[in-house]
């Protein structure tokens, strides 16, 4: 037995053997108006700006926080690495210098009170982490 082909213009779903172009969310007679899609391209082009400025910005935003982060590694790389002989205080302020053999060392003498080669002032921050003044 061989079935029926209905016409393309008849909405038949084979399955459920039922008729249901009433259902559709559009028009499917051949006198129906001819379906149009609203052209968005110039919606695309001006969105894909904005997606694009906002991305550009999130990604400066990160460059600069990771730039910051690092900035803030070498301090404390800087400082940990300095000779000090005394037990640094949470909170208080600390100066950096570099020696004549070029190395470096911490100390609580202001810049003004010595004439030693000046690289920094530094706070220890209750994280244990140098914080440049």
């Amino acid at each position: 037995m061989k079935k029926e082909k209905k016409p393309d213009n008849v909405v038949f779903d084979e399955d459920s053997q039922e008729y249901h172009g009433k259902l559709l969310p559009f028009a499917s007679g051949v006198a129906a108006p001819k379906i149009t899609p609203p052209d968005v391209t110039s919606w695309k082009n001006t969105n894909i700006i904005g997606a694009n400025n906002q991305f550009k910005a999130k990604y400066e935003a990160l460059q600069e926080a990771y730039n910051k982060l690092m900035d803030d590694f070498e301090y404390n790389n800087l400082v940990y690495n300095a000779k000090f002989s005394f037990e640094p205080i949470v909170g208080k302020e600390y100066h950096l210098y570099r020696a004549k053999d070029e190395s470096t060392f911490l100390s609580m003498i202001l810049p003004q009170e010595c004439n030693f080669d000046y690289l920094g002032s530094f706070k220890l921050s209750a994280d244990k982490t140098w914080q440049k003044l």
